[in-house]
């Protein structure tokens, strides 16, 4: 395991999550999320707490990078491949439990829309991880 190629892959995979997070969930799906989720538990905008939404994307996406670095991932489409089923998973897992023990979501629909989103973006940030894995190699 080459710890440098796992941290830098966490870093750009990091702020790619912080950045897409922010044009679809704060941009793009707003409206959207405003309509189908509970706010009454949400921070307002200018009183999220940026460090940690950083912390929490950098974790995942090291977590990605630890999979693909374990797993000898050999190519951007299987790293690409192997986020997407980590983040359908992982949204699946998440939007239900959500849904089972809280009042976040109004309705059913919001949850198919939020796996399909949180899986396009793993799987786009899960090939960012990778391609700065490889880095410096002849062959991503």
């Amino acid at each position: 395991m080459n710890t440098k190629k796992i941290v830098v892959g966490s870093l750009a995979g990091g702020l790619a999550y912080f950045l897409l997070g922010w044009v679809v969930y704060g941009i793009l799906m707003k409206d959207y999320c405003a309509t189908n989720m509970n706010q009454t538990g949400m921070r307002k905008e200018e009183e999220m707490i940026l460090w940690a939404i950083g912390v929490s994307n950098i974790a995942f996406a090291m977590l990605l990078a630890l999979i693909f670095s374990w797993s000898n991932t050999s190519s951007i489409l299987n790293a690409t491949k192997m986020a997407a089923i980590i983040g359908l998973l992982v949204s699946i897992s998440i939007d239900l439990s959500f849904y089972a023990m809280t009042t976040m979501y109004q309705s059913r629909s919001i949850i198919i829309v939020d796996v399909i989103v949180n899986t396009t973006l793993t799987a786009i940030v899960g090939a960012i991880v990778y391609w700065s894995m490889c880095l410096g190699k002849k062959e991503a």
